[in-house]
């Protein structure tokens, strides 16, 4: 489902390790409010950036998916975040991702941000699968093929 060809100057879309998706993230001075702690609304931001790469390196682009006959996108329909310590400018972070299961329209997904041994932030995040037109829709069956390898096995 990838129609692009990395090339050695593209971004990386960080690394799998097992059912995980690695995504290291740095914290640049725009992410910060006047403390140097990172804004709250930045960790959304963080989250997706993982969410979105880990598709890319199972295989799924959102430009396929848009381009397809029958279009579909993802809509984020819920999301419960637990900040646990603040991450601060110039922190190496990591946004760890594991998508768990696909039920009817709905993606389930986990979400970790680390720095070092310290769990800065987690998430819970429910994704919709959608027509452009804004209606729920079963995901295409090239992406859930794509995932199906990083699903919990008892439920995928």
């Amino acid at each position: 489902m990838t129609s692009a060809t990395p090339t050695p100057d593209a971004p990386t879309a960080g690394r799998f390790e097992g059912r995980e998706h690695i995504l290291p993230v740095r914290v640049y001075y725009e992410d910060t409010d006047f403390t140097g702690v990172v804004y709250h609304a930045n960790y959304v931001r963080y989250f997706e950036r993982g969410r979105s790469d880990f598709l890319r390196l199972a295989g799924v682009s959102h430009t396929d998916l848009l381009e397809r006959h029958d279009p579909a996108a993802f809509v984020v329909t819920r999301m419960e975040i637990d900040f646990r310590r603040p991450a601060k400018i110039d922190d190496a972070l990591q946004v760890i991702t594991t998508y768990d299961q696909v039920k009817g329209p709905r993606l389930f997904v986990a979400q970790r941000i680390m720095r070092g041994d310290d769990l800065i932030a987690t998430a819970q995040v429910s994704a919709a699968c959608i027509s452009l037109d804004g209606k729920p829709r079963k995901p295409p069956a090239g992406l859930v093929d794509a995932l199906r390898p990083w699903f919990c096995k008892d439920e995928g």
